[in-house]
Parts: structure tokens; sequence; C-alpha cells
């Protein structure tokens, strides 16, 4: 009898070490959700190659041992098509879902999401928010179920304002940016933060356009340029800042354009050689990075005659494999426990997904365009240009205060 007790022991223990290592070698899909068709296509397939590229660079190295495998959905920036990619990933096994082109899909998502999970117990999604900015997300709408690896709107607009209060040229701003919740959040956090940091600054002029459906911005340039305004800031990404900087070139406007995404897809080659030291980005990252950024770069540039510059994707799957390889396991549920309060050490330096909210904490970079020279050589879609760093702004200082109640399982 006692050989049979401890002969099932042994067999249990057996099956408790099997399971906890039974990540090894096994394959993780990621659905990824975003557009790969229409104005915003070139920018969504620039990301499925980055997204394909770090799958296949951290498959070959993570700490838990596992394979990664990206399953792409065209969601043409659509929350109602998104939802039917959703669905499409759900019935083909997926647990992980990655999205970034848009706060409205975002939103929608985290909705369906948590719909999903409250229903299916033991089928449960965790979504890796690469892009989509709004700071309603890790506030009042923030979910267990999702981790944001970007830094959010006003995360930034606090480091760009830090910045812009010591530049006593910003004298008159004007606010354009798409009508939806991050274009909205970008100008109501820039009117805060210049009423709290340089009360002196006046705004004078304030639009939102529709999103990804303008192709002439000629008249916001000359309501811009009738205006007065010295400076210009914008949430625009994809087309609807590429057709804004061209509209501001052929239009003649001289200003400063303070941006977030300079260095997407499009943008660089409609500024050319114009904007010298006139247009500024704040970001996670950025093309003079050096160290193994600049070395993924490089790599990803000869195989792909592209520019890799959403740095959020390695940090996602940096803190997904750690998390795996803690939780030893690739369940959701525990992998999600494993990433709440993580640290790892990332391309730009220690980061720490913050437990409240599930906000990583991250460094920030101010950036102006210049000529690229041997210091900072990375030259965007070949334009012999590049984003020179200004200005660093250490997790401490661009960090925000979140709101966040979250429910957390059990």
């Amino acid at each position: 009898m006692r050989f049979v007790v401890k002969s099932v022991a042994i067999a249990a223990l057996s099956l408790t070490m099997a399971s906890a290592f039974a990540q090894k070698g096994e394959t993780v899909k990621i659905a990824l959700i975003d557009p790969q068709t229409g104005l915003m296509g070139p920018l969504g397939m620039n990301q499925l190659r980055s997204w394909q590229y770090f799958a296949e660079k951290f498959s070959a190295s993570n700490p838990a041992g596992v394979k990664f495998e990206m399953v792409a959905f065209d969601n043409k920036l659509s929350p109602a098509e998104s939802l039917n990619a959703f669905k499409a990933a759900l019935d083909q096994g997926v647990r992980y879902i990655a999205q970034g082109n848009g706060s409205s899909v975002a939103g929608a998502l985290i909705d369906a999401v948590n719909k999903h999970n409250e229903r299916n117990p033991g089928k449960e999604v965790v979504f890796l928010n690469y892009a989509a900015v709004d700071p309603d997300f890790t506030n009042s709408k923030c979910s267990y179920w999702h981790f944001r690896f970007d830094a959010d709107t006003s995360m930034k607009m606090e480091a760009m304002t830090t910045f812009m209060k010591d530049q006593k040229d910003v004298q008159k701003v004007y606010l354009l940016n798409q009508n939806y919740s991050h274009g909205q959040q970008v100008a109501k956090f820039a009117k805060e933060n210049l009423k709290r940091k340089r009360p002196d600054v006046q705004v004078v002029g304030e639009d939102l356009h529709p999103l990804a459906q303008v192709r002439d911005f000629a008249p916001y340039i000359a309501k811009i340029k009738a205006s007065g305004a010295d400076t210009v800031i914008t949430g625009n990404w994809g087309s609807d800042l590429a057709l804004l900087i061209k509209a501001a070139n052929e239009g003649g406007y001289t200003g400063k354009f303070y941006t977030y995404y300079t260095g997407v897809t499009g943008t660089p080659t409609a500024l050319g050689t114009g904007g010298e030291g006139r247009v500024f980005q704040v970001a996670y990252s950025h093309y003079n990075m050096g160290g193994q950024m600049g070395q993924w770069m490089a790599e990803f540039k000869t195989k792909y005659k592209d520019d890799m510059f959403t740095g959020a994707i390695p940090s996602a799957f940096n803190v997904l494999g750690t998390a795996m390889a803690k939780a030893k396991s690739t369940d959701p549920v525990k992998v999600a426990a494993a990433m709440e309060g993580l640290k790892v050490n990332n391309f730009n330096g220690e980061v720490e997904v913050r437990k409240l909210d599930h906000q990583l904490q991250q460094p920030l970079y101010l950036t102006v365009w210049q000529k690229a020279d041997k210091k900072y050589p990375y030259s965007p879609e070949n334009t012999g240009m590049t984003l020179a760093p200004v200005k660093e702004f250490p997790s401490y200082i661009s960090s925000t205060p979140t709101s966040c109640q979250m429910k957390r399982p059990g």
C-alpha cells in the first residue's frame, strides 16, 4: 500500500513538473487586428512586417522557450470589422490579440475581450495594445486583460510641454487633430499642460477633422497661417500627418510642428528636406537609438527595404516572454498575473508594467527633423534627413497618474 501511495505521489509530482514547463517549445499565436488596405494600409503593412520580424527574433530566443506565430486580420480601420476579426481569431484558438491603429478600434476590442472572458472562463484572451494611446484605456476604461506598451497621449504631452515651456519662440499655438478619442485627448491635454506650464501662450485656433478621410489639407494650412500661429500641435498619424506636412510645405507655412508620429510611414517622404529644425516628435524611441534597436532597424531595412519604427512591438514580446517564463505557462490568466508589475531590461532601459493600470512606464525622447550626419546617420525612407535626439525624459517625468479601479479575476 505504501508503495502504491509513493508511486502515485511521484506520478503527481512528475505531472506537476511537466505542466509547469509545458510551454517549452509551444507555439503561441498572436492575432494582429489592424488595417492592411485603404489610406492607412501602408502603415498597417509596415507594422505587420514588424510583428512578423520580431515574432521570428523572439521565437529564437526568449526565457519561456516558446515560439510565436502571427495571424493577421485586415480590419480596414473599422471597429465593426475588428469585432469580426476577433471572432475569427477565437475560432482559430488564438488567446492573444494585438492592435494599435486607432483608439476607436481599441475601445471596441477592450469591450469585446472583457465580455468574452467573463462569459468563457478557461478561454480567456489578453489584449496587447502597442499603439492605441487614449489615456482612458488605463484610467476610467482600464481592464485587467489590456496591456499597453506605447506611452499614452497624456504621457507624451507631459514630456512635450515640459520641453516647450522653455521655448520662448512658442507664443501662438494651433491645435489640429483627428476627430476621434486620441485627437480629442491631444487637444485637451495640450490646453491643460500649456495653461499650467506656459500661461502666456495663446491657443489661436483648434480644428478636428475626420480620421483617414482628408486628402487635401491646404484649407487647414490656410487657416493656420491666417491665425498667426507660430506652432502647430498635432497627434495626427499615417496619411493624416503625411498629407498635412505636404500641404504645409506646398503652402509655405514656416512655423513649428510638435508631433507624435513624424517618423511613421509616409511622413518622412512628405517632409523631405523641408521642415529642418522645425518639426519635433515625442516618442518612446527614435531612429538613432543605437545598440540593440539600431541592429534590429538595420537588419529590418535590409530585409524589407522599409523602416522599423514601432519599438512597442519588441517591448511586447520582451514582456510576454518574460511573463510566460515567470508563470511557467502560456495560459493568459497566469501570464496576465505575471505581467502585472513586471520589470524588464528593454532596448530603452528598464521598463515596468505598472500594476495599477497595465501601462508600461518607460523613458520618452524628443527629436527634431534635420540632415542625417555622422553622429545621427539613420535616414528614414532614404530622405537624407533624420530625427535627431534633443532631450530624454526619464520614466518618472513622463509618467502620469491613473484613476484606474481595476476589477481583477477572482
